[in-house]
């Protein structure tokens, strides 16, 4: 089966967001029954209008910074952190004097039991679970040598 690859980013974006956005550009990553995920890039001064979705939603910050809104209750976020959209719960993004770039990862329906780690608990119909087969690379302490004539891979 060969690889699966999917393009974001510039290049590849297109106007995007809910009714009302503005400076909001992205693109669907990937779209099935289980969820949704995209890159959103906002400009500075962007927004998302404050809105709901039946799905939970994982905002998670890759560059840049900006704020988010949960109901009632905004915070700034930086590259790096993650804001929990729950379902059905109005939110909002939108950035001021600075760019930000953001992944959402969009989980159909209000359970977010995988989320807080919880998992389900194994019953006797469960398959056993066989031993892998396999072992570690030998470890090296040494980088192999380089060629400065190679250049970047193709």
């Amino acid at each position: 089966m060969p690889i699966e690859i999917r393009r974001f980013g510039v290049g590849n974006r297109r106007p995007n967001g809910p009714i009302g956005s503005v400076g909001l550009t992205g693109q669907v990553i990937a779209s099935d029954a289980r969820g949704n995920i995209s890159e959103l890039a906002f400009a500075r001064n962007a927004r998302i209008e404050p809105h709901a979705s039946p799905n939970m939603i994982w905002f998670i910050v890759i560059e840049g910074g900006g704020w988010v809104a949960v109901d009632d209750e905004y915070t700034r976020i930086a590259a790096g952190e993650a804001a929990l959209w729950p379902a059905d719960v109005p939110h909002a993004a939108w950035t001021e004097h600075s760019e930000m770039r953001a992944i959402l990862v969009e989980l159909a329906g209000s359970d977010d039991a995988i989320m807080i780690g919880q998992a389900r608990v194994a019953t006797a119909d469960d398959l056993p679970i066989g031993k892998g087969i396999g072992q570690l690379a030998e470890r090296t302490d040494r980088l192999p040598p380089s060629d400065p004539d190679a250049g970047e891979p193709a």
